[in-house]
């Protein structure tokens, strides 16, 4: 049974309501991306979030009960289906497993407190070195560069490389689109197409 949202302005369904009641909402403002039924990516930007829901701005806004995946900066991954169309956006029901959710509101908790616990601004900035420097860098053509991971945060990684390529080039880092953002003497800086899950965020990782 659906509850309507309490979100100002669209029209048609609402959130569930047992996500409403437990779940407050935190006005945050994440960039990402997301894809719908046609598979097209497109830019988005969070309004407010709960583990429960979530308000984009965005300007393809689907169907209602259309299946949504989103990529979000600080959160990753989440699934979820439109459940209202707004003027300016969607609003998403999110489906997630009991164990994702508690993830979400502590990731929630954190962005909500981090100024008043004098936590960093933006978290894209924490990095790791991955245990597996070595990677491959794909360019249009199908050209590949051997180069080696310096380091990555969730938004991209910087890279030794021999070659220079122009900024805003599109490659593709193992597995993992991105675009280069910046040079530097003996390599690169490259931004990922979508933040990576920091479920996965580990000397571990592997692009």
């Amino acid at each position: 049974m659906m509850g309507q949202a309490t979100l100002p302005g669209g029209h048609s369904l609402g959130l569930p309501a047992t996500d409403q009641r437990r779940h407050r909402r935190v006005p945050v403002a994440l960039l990402g991306r997301y894809m719908l039924a046609d598979r097209q990516e497109y830019p988005c930007q969070t309004v407010d979030m709960s583990p429960g829901g979530v308000r984009l701005t965005c300007a393809v806004g689907g169907e209602v009960g259309e299946r949504i995946v989103i990529y979000l900066e600080h959160v990753g991954r989440i699934e979820g289906t439109i459940a209202r169309i707004l003027p300016d956006g969607v609003a998403v029901a999110i489906t997630a497993t009991a164990h994702k959710r508690d993830k979400i509101a502590s990731q929630l908790t954190w962005l909500a407190n981090r100024t008043a616990l004098g936590l960093p601004e933006d978290r894209r900035h924490e990095r790791v070195v991955p245990r597996q420097s070595p990677a491959t860098l794909r360019i249009d053509g199908g050209r590949e560069i051997a180069a080696r991971i310096i380091d990555v945060s969730l938004s991209g990684a910087a890279l030794a490389c021999e070659v220079e390529l122009p900024l805003e080039s599109a490659v593709v880092v193992g597995r993992t689109p991105a675009r280069v953002v910046r040079r530097f003497r003996g390599g690169l800086a490259v931004e990922f197409r979508l933040p990576l899950s920091p479920d996965r965020f580990d000397e571990n990782l592997v692009l």
